[in-house]
């Protein structure tokens, strides 16, 4: 047996329960076997062993007060991964269905998302099961006080410098600042994504979603088109997809779905996004809303956004929403390029059948790197205390997204794996933080 299947079955074993861990844990491992076999190194120093078990995980209970006055108590998550090539970076989510099997395959993820960047920042993530849906101001800031009077001893701009994530925004990330910075008395760089009257960076609410369509322009590009004509479907309707959807029309696609959590709109004239805008980023309302703008719109219950025909199909709103069923309907359909806007949106299974069929198809590790590359260059300038240009950061964010599909595909094709993007990310991933591992010793 190979020593990353090796690995594989021990770390399983080692943490049951944990479906979606240990479903990172199998897309990535396998895949590293060739460049294991160049470095024997590696096993020697046990490498793979000491990447899957976090540095440290932090759990704890979360009390607040709700409106009412009743005390409500939710649990909170830190996973501190890896810090081989910097301190840990990672965004925070608020969902009912975070635990720490989640946590892990986020942490886990980020560890190869935040090395592609090519910047110096470690792998973290964190989160609760607490969900702001429905919940006034007040309580939200209840919450995100009480999660920070616990979680600040174990974070800073040295140390782990957390952002947001599903149902963190910022609003949320202003309250978690704000109550850092009263505990600790340092107005420093220790959250990204904080507005920009405190140290925000712009680019920041766009970044994940336009380097997502700034890798699918690579992707396009390897397969000699544009986006010029292409009609694309775009699940979710948060931050991720909004600004995924602003880009890819600016580049001449026309989307014509989008979806929350109950259902999704199709529109064959293309979404409006203002009114996408207005739904979820004002009224923060439901996407069947959507028909008071647009006579032209349909909205389907529950239904599959990918049985919508396009060109190019982003998932961008949680993980394994993109399943088998789906898969073959982009396929049937003639979709030529997939790529995550949210983490791990694809089974395995439709991942495999994905990349058989001949669609091209990009990891969140590598599409949706955007989000935490603006974050780091958000560290930059807290650090020398100057704001670029949104100009100056598009442009970096693009080169930066450029330079990650440039070493997947040529980290894949290196080991006769052409096109295969995923097994790319994860050797070019992994072979930064490896060598920076071997070179600090066993600690």
């Amino acid at each position: 047996m190979s020593y990353t299947m090796r690995v594989l079955q021990h770390a399983i074993s080692k943490n049951p329960n944990e479906p979606e861990f240990h479903q990172a844990m199998t897309e990535i491992l396998p895949t590293l076997q060739p460049l294991i076999d160049e470095h024997p190194e590696y096993e020697k120093a046990s490498i793979l062993e000491r990447l899957v078990e976090p540095e440290r995980q932090i759990i704890f209970r979360v009390p607040w007060v709700a409106d009412n006055g009743e005390i409500r108590v939710n649990r909170g998550f830190r996973v501190q991964y890896n810090s081989a090539i910097g301190p840990y970076k990672g965004g925070i989510r608020f969902h009912p269905s975070v635990n720490l099997s989640i946590i892990k395959f986020l942490g886990f993820e980020q560890v190869f998302k935040n090395s592609l960047t090519g910047l110096p920042i470690g792998g973290g993530k964190g989160g609760s099961d607490f969900d702001p849906k429905g919940k006034s101001d007040r309580e939200v800031m209840s919450f995100c006080q009480s999660f920070i009077n616990e979680l600040y001893r174990y974070v800073g701009a040295d140390q782990d410098i957390p952002a947001g994530d599903i149902g963190v925004g910022g609003r949320e990330i202003g309250f978690m600042y704000g109550q850092y910075k009263r505990l600790t008395g340092q107005y420093e760089g220790s959250y990204t994504g904080k507005g920009l009257t405190y140290g925000g960076s712009l680019v920041r609410t766009q970044a994940t979603g336009y380097g997502l369509i700034y890798m699918v322009e690579n992707m396009l590009n390897t397969l000699k088109t544009t986006f010029a004509d292409k009609t694309a479907v775009i699940s979710g309707s948060g931050n991720v997809a909004i600004y995924a959807a602003e880009k890819a029309e600016q580049f001449g696609a026309k989307v014509v779905a989008m979806s929350d959590s109950n259902g999704y709109i199709y529109d064959p004239q293309g979404i409006d996004l203002d009114a996408v805008k207005e739904i979820k980023e004002v009224r923060r309302g439901r996407i069947h809303e959507y028909l008071k703008f647009r006579d032209s719109a349909q909205y389907v219950e529950n239904g599959l956004i990918w049985s919508v025909a396009c060109d190019l199909a982003l998932p961008c709103a949680t993980q394994n929403e993109l399943l088998e069923d789906g898969a073959k309907l982009l396929i049937d359909n003639g979709c030529i390029v997939v790529a995550e806007g949210s983490n791990m949106s694809t089974s395995l299974d439709a991942t495999h059948m994905l990349q058989q069929s001949g669609v091209l198809f990009s990891p969140g590790k590598a599409a949706n790197a955007g989000g935490v590359a603006v974050s780091a260059l958000e560290m930059a300038q807290n650090s020398s205390r100057i704001s670029w240009s949104f100009e100056e950061i598009d442009c970096m964010l693009r080169t930066i997204m450029h330079e990650i599909y440039a070493g997947s595909y040529a980290a894949a094709e290196k080991y006769g794996m052409k096109g295969n993007l995923v097994a790319g990310a994860n050797i070019a991933g992994f072979s930064k933080v490896a060598e920076a591992m071997l070179a600090q010793g066993a600690v």
